[in-house]
């Protein structure tokens, strides 16, 4: 690990793949770049990733650990490995407190904060998270070779998932009492194949059984579900940025250059889009690193 100095043209809070993506674009332009990175990607419970382009199927902790090689191979990144635990601006600086390092400033923050899943209350749902249930059909959907799709229902927007996943197999929606249909919706969801289930689910077994509460098992290939989204750290909120709602949660509001509405303070990946993938997070994250590169030549923008 690099020992920080103090003072940095950009320092980007998360080395996952928005935040390797930003910092590679500034280490490139030649700044003097801090990578603040404490470890927990998102994805860390997938062992494979899919749908980027070069590295589709590889394992998600290999495609991070190049990404990090790449970076650290300019001479002008420092990294430090834990967490940022707060931030602040101060004289047109901003100030980050490390866990057990003191302080930097930079002038320039990137946030690649991520978020954080909270997972539907199902007995057996969180040890099979990224193994057999997942929550994009775009990263894992093409792996289930068109067998039994269970979708196991967190809310209205379950409707949704259960309409878009017949692309990838067979797919029951099991309401679980959570996901009322009107007749509409069934007959839409009939239309595409899409059976229903509404009987409570008790828990998920084996590799993706759904035991039901009447005692049947129903086998899947795989399970979709979706959980509510929370920020993986209070960076941006220490920092006073604005916030959108999304479907499943907040996210953080930003420009077309990726700038938040504090000056100054960039964002990329997941924390700052409702969409999620290793492809969006890296674009992100290559466009936060280029806005806070010609903020430094040109000025920054306009708040908004």
């Amino acid at each position: 690990m690099n020992t920080p100095l103090n003072e940095y043209d950009a320092i980007v809070i998360g080395g996952s793949y928005a935040g390797l993506s930003a910092a590679l674009q500034l280490a490139r332009a030649r700044r003097k770049v801090l990578v603040i990175d404490a470890g927990q990607r998102r994805n860390r419970f997938a062992s494979d990733s899919h749908g980027f382009l070069t590295r589709d199927g590889q394992p998600a902790a290999a495609i991070a650990a190049l990404g990090r090689e790449d970076v650290a191979a300019y001479r002008n990144v420092a990294w430090h490995d834990g967490l940022a635990r707060d931030a602040r601006p101060e004289a047109e600086r901003f100030i980050v407190d490390l866990d057990g390092a003191g302080s930097v400033r930079g002038k320039r923050l990137v946030l690649a904060t991520g978020v954080r899943d909270e997972l539907p209350p199902i007995d057996g749902l969180p040890e099979r998270w990224g193994k057999s249930v997942f929550h994009c059909p775009y990263c894992h959907g093409y792996e289930l070779n068109e067998g039994r799709i269970g979708v196991l229902a967190s809310g209205p927007l379950s409707v949704h998932q259960a309409q878009m996943l017949p692309h990838w197999g067979q797919v029951t929606l099991f309401t679980n009492g959570v996901c009322p249909l009107d007749d509409a919706q069934r007959a839409d969801l009939a239309e595409r194949g899409v059976q229903v289930d509404e009987t409570p689910v008790a828990r998920l077994a084996d590799h993706a059984t759904v035991v039901l509460a009447d005692g049947r098992q129903q086998a899947m290939a795989g399970l979709f579900t979706f959980g509510r989204l929370h920020m993986a750290s209070p960076i941006a909120q220490q920092l006073g940025c604005a916030f959108e709602e999304g479907p499943l949660g907040p996210f953080i509001r930003t420009d077309e250059a990726r700038q938040t509405t504090v000056p100054g303070v960039f964002a990329g990946g997941d924390a700052m889009r409702a969409a999620h993938s290793v492809a969006l997070a890296v674009a992100d994250g290559a466009m936060a690193g280029v806005g806070a590169h010609r903020s430094l030549l040109f000025g920054l923008a306009p708040q908004h």
